[in-house]
Order: structure tokens, then sequence, then C-alpha cells
């Protein structure tokens, strides 16, 4: 029904920055919650950021004030802006969604390489 698809991730220094996008399609993503996850090597998936349809936003304590997501709906994508990248925030990412009548993200994109360099 919905796919989506991440892109944008690469190789950076630390203290870069990087964008990433999700592309949305089948559905339109405008009344869904979006959110991003990452997960490093050995490690369980971890929570990054989410927005909800009015535009509410929240973050993990480890990304908040360095990292930003946004949507817009005419282009049916979401961003995570990732400023004052650290080797710790190598991962590979991973976009969600989920419906307004679900308490949890039904969709996912295949993930998108990130890779901070000390």
């Amino acid at each position: 029904q919905v796919q989506l698809v991440e892109s944008g991730g690469g190789l950076v220094q630390a203290g870069g920055s990087l964008r990433l996008s999700c592309a949305g399609s089948g559905r339109t993503l405008s009344s869904y919650t979006m959110g991003w996850f990452r997960q490093a090597p050995g490690k369980q998936r971890e929570f990054v950021a989410v927005i909800a349809s009015g535009g509410y936003t929240n973050y993990a304590g480890s990304v908040k004030g360095r990292f930003t997501i946004s949507r817009d709906n005419a282009k049916n994508t979401v961003f995570l802006q990732m400023n004052s990248l650290k080797p710790e925030d190598t991962a590979v990412y991973y976009c969600a969604a989920s419906t307004p009548i679900s308490t949890t993200f039904d969709y996912w994109g295949q993930g998108t390489q990130v890779t901070v360099s000390s």
C-alpha cells in the first residue's frame, strides 16, 4: 500500500551535515505520523525523531538540538536534517509511517547508511 524509499546517506566527517529524504508512494502521507529510526551494527533499532500530521515534533535526547525532522506534503516526502554529526551517529537510518488509527509504525523503508568518521 505504502512504499517508503530513503536517500541521502553517505560518508561524512565528524562535525559535518547530511539531509536524509524519505519519499512515499502508493498513498498520500499527509495524515500519517512519520518517524526516523536508526540501527547501528550489533545494536537494537532506536528512535530518532517523529513528526505528527499537524507538525508537532519530538526527538531522542541524543540528537536533540542537532537533528531536525520536517515534511513536505506536496512532495509526499519527509526529511531529516542532521548537523554536527558524531561518530556515534553512524547507523542505518530508516523512515517509517504510522496510519491515523495505529499506535505503531506500519510501513518501513529499506534504510540508508550514514557513516561518520572521526
